[in-house]
């Protein structure tokens, strides 16, 4: 049979533990088992996982976020020639906030079979069991490191009735947070740490003005999962509360529109054309 009448091999995305060895399924446990490869992000990783699980993966490939898109063409051309490959992550759903993306759009371009394994998700874990609303939410991932950066992600949530979620790094929570407030205003918000681990652990708190959540996530150990309800309901700042928000933020400079919109996002009630129309007044020279 010549090699292009070969049937393709399939792209199998496969949910695995975020730490309980006992959530991996059966059906993840077959895939990874009889794949002619693996690709992981860090094959020792992914080697020291599947052993804990129990299971004889044939052989690992590195696929991750710096090498993806080179590693590409010797996927699509493994899954030309019939090679089965299953896709993982350190730990949980693929392609959400890991590696992967590249690969399922390559496949779903030329037609070549890709099929999803169902396992364990970090984002809607800690959704589930936070106690936060749950619809809508958004997942942004990663959230910038830059707090300019920041604001462009989270300043047009501000008056959108959506819960937010998104992963942090522990030592960089508590600054996050204290921008997430001046963004977006007062809200409810939960930490989930260590999911389905022994030492998991789920944070309530409220972002205000106190900063009483600073203490609450002091000293942190763990990966960590954010979750940030919708705005609360408030009663519209008064307007020298607006004044004194837009004095403070002249500081940080920008365009007039650009100054409204971050006015915006700290006061209640007020529209960026609201905001906008007073500021030739208070603008030094206005």
């Amino acid at each position: 049979m010549s090699s292009n009448s070969k049937q393709p091999g399939t792209l199998s995305i496969v949910g695995t533990p975020l730490g309980n060895a006992d959530d991996l399924s059966p059906r993840a446990r077959r895939c990874l088992e009889e794949a002619d490869a693996v690709l992981a992000e860090d094959t020792r990783r992914a080697g020291l996982a599947c052993a804990r699980w129990g299971v004889k993966a044939q052989r690992f490939i590195s696929v991750h976020d710096h090498n993806e898109e080179q590693k590409k063409e010797s996927v699509l051309n493994a899954l030309r020639e019939g090679k089965n490959l299953a896709l993982i992550s350190d730990a949980g759903m693929p392609v959400l906030a890991d590696p992967g993306f590249v690969l399922v759009r390559a496949c779903r371009e030329e037609g070549l079979p890709v099929t999803v394994l169902p396992g364990p998700c970090a984002p809607v874990t800690a959704l589930a069991g936070s106690g936060i609303a749950p619809q809508p939410f958004v997942f942004f991932g990663f959230l910038p490191r830059k707090r300019a950066d920041q604001e462009a992600t989270l300043a047009p949530y501000a008056r959108i009735p959506v819960t937010l979620i998104f992963f942090e790094r522990k030592d960089r929570l508590a600054d996050t947070l204290d921008n997430a407030l001046r963004l977006l205003g007062p809200r409810e918000g939960c930490v989930a740490r260590e999911l389905t681990k022994t030492h998991e652990e789920y944070l309530r708190f409220h972002l205000d003005e106190s900063g009483a959540y600073r203490q609450i996530l002091k000293d942190l150990l763990g990966e960590v999962t954010v979750i940030l309800g919708p705005p609360e309901i408030l009663e519209k700042s008064p307007r020298e509360e607006v004044e004194r928000l837009i004095a403070e933020e002249l500081a940080g400079g920008g365009t007039p529109r650009e100054l409204a919109r971050r006015v915006q996002a700290r006061a209640h009630g007020w529209t960026s054309g609201e905001i906008y129309s007073i500021l030739p007044k208070l603008r030094p020279g206005g």
